[in-house]
């Protein structure tokens, strides 16, 4: 339990550190791009309102607070499901990366009403026009993880 926790506030706080650095030390809110390396790496400053790739955010105030709270739903069900089935290490790790991002991007929403996106990352001829932050990163990692390492839970080498 305490591995998920510490995987989550790791994430939490690398996401909002760099959200803070890029927002407002580098000001990216208000010159929009920066080359760092291109065409690998550069910082696009979008806000997404919605969640991937933009996805349902026509809706306004009111879907702003149904993320905020589908977030913190899901962080809590994934708690939960995780102390009941006694994950492994690195399921339980994986856990906390999708909860720090979850909650990472969830309060982007509470504080600037939008997610602040600014990764954009290019190769080989390909342009990607899209945008992700380090809560991002923690979300997917930490989904990817449960699929492959849930079903190593200490729980299932029990006899029915």
């Amino acid at each position: 339990m305490k591995l998920m926790g510490w995987a989550a506030l790791a994430i939490f706080i690398c996401d909002q550190a760099s959200k803070y650095l890029v927002v407002h030390l580098l000001n990216l809110r208000v010159i929009g791009e920066l080359d760092v390396w291109s065409p690998y790496l550069n910082l696009r400053m979008t806000w997404n309102s919605g969640i991937n790739f933009g996805l349902f955010g026509n809706g306004g105030d009111f879907v702003r607070w149904v993320w905020v709270g589908l977030a913190i739903i899901i962080s809590i069900w994934v708690v939960i499901w995780v102390m009941r089935e006694r994950l492994g290490k690195v399921a339980q790790i994986s856990a906390g990366f999708m909860i720090g991002g979850a909650l990472g991007n969830a309060i982007d929403r509470i504080i600037y009403g939008a997610v602040a996106d600014f990764l954009n990352m290019s190769c080989c001829g390909f342009e990607n026009p899209y945008a992700f932050n380090i809560a991002d990163v923690g979300v997917a990692l930490g989904a990817f993880g449960l699929i492959l390492f849930s079903g190593n839970s200490q729980s299932s080498n029990k006899t029915t």
